[in-house]
């Protein structure tokens, strides 16, 4: 006897889940730790005031008159914004049918090319080495560009003037190292910062990690008080070092030569009027509906000696 099957069926209705599922990541840790500021100008500036150097002969005589020493000045900075934007084109046809997972195809879009772009700002302020430029299309100063504390590599590895205006020069890779994190650390509470936040690569924070397992900064805790399996830690999410507390968060989007040591309250994200993620219709050209996102932004380091970065490593 002959048993009819699905493989001899005709007629079987397609089991589409209603849902869809999104493997691209989307944690953007720098984007998200930034403050959130709006300018008014292309070019946003802001000023920095550092103290005269702390003196140990601050002693006068009885009645002495008084001197006056030249105040320190403040340093101008400034960070042209960048436009950055999404486009798409829906058909009315794409509209009209029943879909899966979603009810507008338009609507959908939006949320995914709001996730992109923050991801590609992400990318931006930290994984690549670009100067300020006011020529179109305009760039906005990369994070690297306004580091002078923590480490380059040697030969010919130097920091950019830490003003937005240039990038860092290559040197010679080395593998991460405790030593390199508590330098760069150091540097910048030297000069009045204190970072909280280590960002690095996946790499990178893999390598931090197993540096402080070896170096026994982990502790491997087992609660015997209950019957359950032994759990190991062999991860560092927080590190204590000699000046200060650092929160380590991963970075999808940042590469293997580099990790960053940042103070949130001193950077932010600088959105001009009215473009931060504006929508903008655009007009039809057939039978589709056209929509644009667009930011303009610029990122805003406000005291740029408050931060840190350790630069030209190999990933190891």
């Amino acid at each position: 006897m002959a048993t009819h099957t699905t493989q001899t069926a005709v007629g079987e209705r397609e089991d589409l889940a209603d849902v869809i599922y999104r493997i691209d990541p989307d944690e953007t840790p720098i984007f998200s730790a930034l403050k959130k500021e709006t300018s008014n100008g292309i070019f946003t500036e802001w000023q920095v005031q550092e103290l005269a150097a702390a003196s140990a002969t601050n002693y006068v005589n009885e009645g002495a008159n008084a001197t006056f020493a030249t105040p320190t000045a403040t340093a101008r900075f400034g960070n042209y914004h960048q436009i950055s934007v999404k486009d798409v084109a829906v058909s009315g046809t794409l509209e009209a049918v029943d879909k899966a997972g979603r009810d507008r195809e338009l609507a959908y879009q939006r949320v995914l090319k709001s996730l992109e772009l923050r991801r590609d700002i992400e990318k931006s302020i930290g994984d690549t080495d670009v100067a300020r430029d006011a020529s179109d299309p305009r760039k906005s100063a990369s994070l690297s560009c306004w580091m002078t504390n923590g480490s380059v590599g040697a030969g010919s590895g130097a920091f950019a003037t830490g003003d937005g205006t240039d990038v860092i020069t290559a040197g010679t890779a080395r593998p991460l190292t405790l030593a390199l994190i508590e330098d760069g650390m150091q540097d910048a509470w030297s000069d009045g910062g204190n970072p909280k936040m280590l960002i690095a690569s996946a790499t990178n924070r893999a390598n931090f990690s197993d540096l402080s397992a070896s170096g026994n900064l982990v502790s491997n805790d087992v609660n015997m008080t209950a019957a359950k399996a032994t759990t190991y830690v062999g991860s560092t999410s927080v590190f204590l070092t000699d000046f200060g507390t650092l929160d380590v968060a991963p970075s999808r989007f940042m590469g293997n030569d580099r990790i960053f040591m940042v103070d949130p309250d001193f950077a932010s994200l600088c959105t001009l009027q009215g473009r931060n993620f504006s929508e903008k219709e655009i007009a039809a050209t057939g039978d589709a509906e056209k929509m644009q996102l667009v930011t303009e932004w610029s990122l805003k380091v406000q005291a740029p000696k408050a931060h840190a970065g350790i630069f030209d490593l190999n990933g190891s």
